[in-house]
């Protein structure tokens, strides 16, 4: 096995971690801490793996398919645990988890059609905000910045962006969704 697919591996394992020690919330010192340290490792995971892969010409379909896997995984663990925590906004956890839903089902139309539904820029940057917004979220400062604290606040520009990201995927791959095949 490469090391890249280690790495995706390593991050699917913290998922588990992640989410245990955010639901401690207040029963262990230092949880939120450790969690959003062990949530950066693995979010930053996602971008080394990527990098080695195509780096060391290890990309394979399997290692393709558990990156996006986990990412999604990674995303979705962490906004669930978030959600008990009070720490996350119910709609929009929504629209963020409908959109990973969403483009993972275009994906496997895709596949279907014998087509590949590449990661777009749009795509890119969705998942630093949103990786951005939940470490924030994890942390979260005391301190409100108007009505909101920081991490309210990035929220809703990841929930944008997510948003922008999932309709450039759709428009992108429209003629693949409404084929008459």
């Amino acid at each position: 096995m490469n090391l890249p697919i280690i790495l995706t591996l390593g991050r699917i394992a913290a998922i588990p971690v992640v989410m245990g020690l955010i639901l401690l919330e207040d029963d262990v010192s230092h949880n939120f801490g450790i969690a959003a340290a062990v949530f950066t490792v693995a979010a930053l995971s996602d971008f080394v793996d990527g990098w080695l892969a195509r780096r060391w010409h290890q990309t394979s379909i399997l290692g393709a398919f558990l990156d996006l896997t986990a990412d999604k995984l990674l995303v979705t663990g962490t906004l669930a645990a978030l959600l008990v925590a009070g720490r996350v906004n119910i709609w929009l956890a929504f629209i963020i988890i409908a959109r990973e839903i969403a483009v993972m089902a275009l994906r496997g139309v895709a596949a279907n059609a014998g087509r590949m539904v590449p990661a777009s820029q749009w795509g890119k940057w969705k998942a630093t905000v949103q990786f951005t917004a939940i470490g924030l979220a994890i942390v979260r400062l005391e301190d409100k910045w108007g009505a909101f604290h920081l991490d309210e606040w990035a929220m809703f520009v990841a929930v944008i962006i997510t948003v922008v990201s999932a309709v450039d995927y759709m428009a992108r791959f429209r003629s693949v969704l409404f084929t008459n095949d």
